[in-house]
């Protein structure tokens, strides 16, 4: 696979949005791409997080965001509750590489889809819970391009422990 290319730097508004989250997108499954189930969901820090739970993770942003908070089309698929607010971050036995990476790609599509016909101004059905306003299209794409950028820096960093210790391993 590819390394993605950053975005060009002329282009409307709605055009560098679209390759901003567009390549934020692509920086995820990059990432993750070619890794195996076992290293995919090895907790490297103190927290719930792995590579494949990140990538869950931010499945369920793109549904929430797009879908659920501003098309109003609720989402209920999330693994996520009010008894475990971690477990979007969980995989499920029968999950693979693949099927997360699919569900993904599923998502993001959902996402261009929901906004493909919409202006940069139009006001989401719902409110954000942390502030009880309604956010626009825009304010979503800079949203989910810095949750996606944040996510993938992390994403970034578990793969390179990840690797430098299998190279480490294959090393002895």
């Amino acid at each position: 696979m590819d390394e993605p290319i950053y975005p060009n730097s002329i282009g409307t508004e709605r055009e560098l949005l679209d390759a901003h989250i567009e390549f934020a997108r692509e920086t995820i499954i990059y990432t993750v791409h070619g890794i195996t189930k076992e290293d995919g969901v090895k907790r490297l820090g103190p927290s719930a997080t792995s590579l494949l739970g990140v990538l869950r993770h931010v499945t369920e942003d793109e549904y929430w965001w797009f879908q659920d908070r501003f098309a109003g089309i609720p989402y209920t698929d999330s693994r996520s509750s009010e008894v475990d607010r971690d477990g979007e971050f969980k995989i499920r036995e029968q999950d693979t590489v693949e099927s997360l990476i699919a569900g993904f790609e599923e998502a993001c599509a959902n996402s261009r889809r929901i906004a493909k016909n919409r202006s940069l101004d139009d006001l989401a059905a719902h409110a954000r819970p942390r502030d009880n306003q309604q956010p626009s299209l825009r304010w979503l794409y800079l949203h989910m391009i810095d949750e996606l950028a944040r996510h993938s820096g992390h994403l970034q960093i578990y793969r390179e422990i990840l690797d430098a210790q299998r190279e480490g391993n294959s090393a002895s």
